[in-house]
């Protein structure tokens, strides 16, 4: 399927630098770009490829200021990156193929059980008895919905995903293959010598526009609800421990892991392999950086940090300038010890 420059540029609502009839039918990485193709460039670490490129079209900020002349047609945005996504997006809406709906053998569904219109059931999938499932929803073969679950509208469950007794699902929610929903929280009791296991009888609640990754667990609550915000993005194989909260629009980036009743807030940004302790809150807007251990409370809103245990972003960039001319600052250390011995022996 063909598109002119002029079409696309229509799209994003952009400004067309070139031939406005130049045609692509292909979406491809701007390193890689050949003749039919559209790519784009949103960090600048890639504008070199800009000047080498075959490609026919090519997505670029506003503000970018060319060094030479291109070869491709250019369609200026504000964001080059948010254009593509949506580009993208109608790109998937136009060529995919149109979902299936119905209920697919075998598989088994619970007389108890409501199922809205449209939906899809893939076939060695389970739902249990007295579980709601909403109008358009797509659950792919191998999954288990378990009693009690509420899934709602326009939702995508992967293949393999398991969703425990009880837990609740917002609308337009994706969860990719692998993840478990609702089990058990980490809670024991040491008594007499052995841990004794704490009954885990909450549950956990999946606000609207939520995406999950693949290999995620998402511990049920002790007592009450484990919440995941409207909004939220998590990467794979990450773990929420029971009764975490975390607000809207917050994304976390692959194997972080959250303990236990730690509050994150909105639009928070977490890097992968990051880990918070439990019991703590984490203040709105707050940017963890990968690799980082937060162990504090972290109050004011939109601070950076960084490390293990974590601390202010930029307090850590002196850290690191001091910590590298460490060997210098010790031979000067021992000079200056040598020389003033010397000075006490005369």
């Amino acid at each position: 399927m063909k598109f002119t420059a002029q079409q696309v540029a229509t799209l994003v609502g952009g400004r067309i630098e070139g031939n406005e009839h130049a045609t692509v039918q292909n979406i491809s990485k701007i390193e890689e770009g050949k003749i039919g193709d559209l790519c784009f460039i949103a960090n600048a670490k890639y504008e070199d490829y800009l000047y080498q490129t075959e490609a026919s079209v090519v997505l670029v900020n506003e503000s970018l200021q060319l060094k030479e002349v291109v070869k491709p047609t250019l369609i200026r945005v504000k964001d080059a990156y948010a254009s593509f996504a949506l580009i993208l997006q109608t790109y998937q809406e136009i060529t995919s193929p149109k979902p299936k709906t119905g209920i697919e053998q075998p598989s088994f569904l619970d007389p108890s059980a409501t199922v809205g219109e449209n939906v899809y059931l893939g076939a060695f999938s389970y739902v249990g008895a007295q579980s709601t499932i909403g109008n358009g929803t797509r659950i792919h073969p191998n999954c288990t919905i378990g009693d009690q679950v509420k899934i709602g509208e326009r939702c995508i469950i992967y293949p393999g995903v398991t969703i425990y007794n009880g837990c609740v699902l917002g609308n337009n929610v994706i969860i990719h293959s692998g993840t478990v929903i609702g089990s058990d929280g980490f809670g024991f009791a040491l008594e007499n010598g052995s841990f004794k296991k704490i009954p885990q009888l909450g549950n956990v609640v999946i606000e609207d526009h939520v995406e999950i990754g693949s290999n995620c667990s998402i511990d049920r609550a002790t007592i009450g609800s484990t919440r995941i915000g409207s909004g939220v993005k998590l990467d794979n194989l990450i773990q929420i421990a029971h009764n975490v909260e975390i607000g809207s629009n917050t994304v976390i980036a692959a194997q972080a892991g959250i303990s236990g009743s730690t509050k994150i807030g909105a639009y928070c940004m977490i890097g992968g392999q990051a880990g918070v302790v439990g019991h703590i809150r984490i203040a709105d807007q707050t940017k963890i950086n990968a690799q980082s251990g937060v162990s504090k409370e972290i109050k004011v809103t939109g601070k950076s940090i960084t490390g293990s245990p974590a601390f202010d972003y930029k307090a850590s960039l002196k850290s690191q300038a001091v910590y590298k001319n460490l060997p210098d600052l010790q031979q000067e250390i021992i000079q200056l010890k040598k020389e003033l011995e010397v000075l006490k022996n005369k």
